[in-house]
């Protein structure tokens, strides 16, 4: 079952539930698959691009979270921080730590990456290897002390 399918059966379900945050954010993901697929390629999204999509708007929503907290605003942080778990539940389960260090050293091995200067190398093809099962933040760390 495709993400956008989903979406659509959980806002029924939030609907009949009357779960405010729940629609609000299930409306946002899908009002950006609408923008996705109407943006001009007549090409329908793939799952990986739907993937893609949900985290970026988690990304927001964690982002906008911080920034609240950081201000003492956690009447708006909270609210961001729930929409961002409900809409988590559309990812793929996310790596443990050793789990991302294991797999970060077999790329790097297979590049061959050795110093800070191969960290493009190593993270590009993390990046497409570990797509949604790893934050790109959690990434770049770990890529970074391997590295160093």
């Amino acid at each position: 079952m495709s993400v956008q399918s989903q979406v659509m059966e959980q806002m029924k379900a939030a609907m009949k539930s009357k779960d405010t945050v729940a629609l609000e954010s299930l409306r946002a993901l899908k009002s950006a698959f609408l923008m996705a697929n109407t943006s001009g390629s007549n090409v329908e999204l793939s799952e990986e691009d739907e993937i893609k999509i949900v985290q970026k708007l988690v990304k927001q929503r964690k982002d906008s979270a911080a920034i609240f907290q950081e201000q003492d605003r956690n009447d708006l942080a909270d609210p961001e921080i729930a929409q961002a778990k409900v809409l988590e539940q559309f990812l793929p389960a996310q790596m443990g730590e050793e789990e991302l260090k294991t797999a970060i050293e077999a790329i790097i091995s297979q590049t061959g990456a050795s110093t800070m200067k191969d960290m493009g190398k190593v993270m590009g093809m993390a990046s497409k290897q570990l797509g949604g099962k790893a934050d790109g933040k959690a990434i770049s760390m770990v890529v970074k002390q391997l590295l160093s």
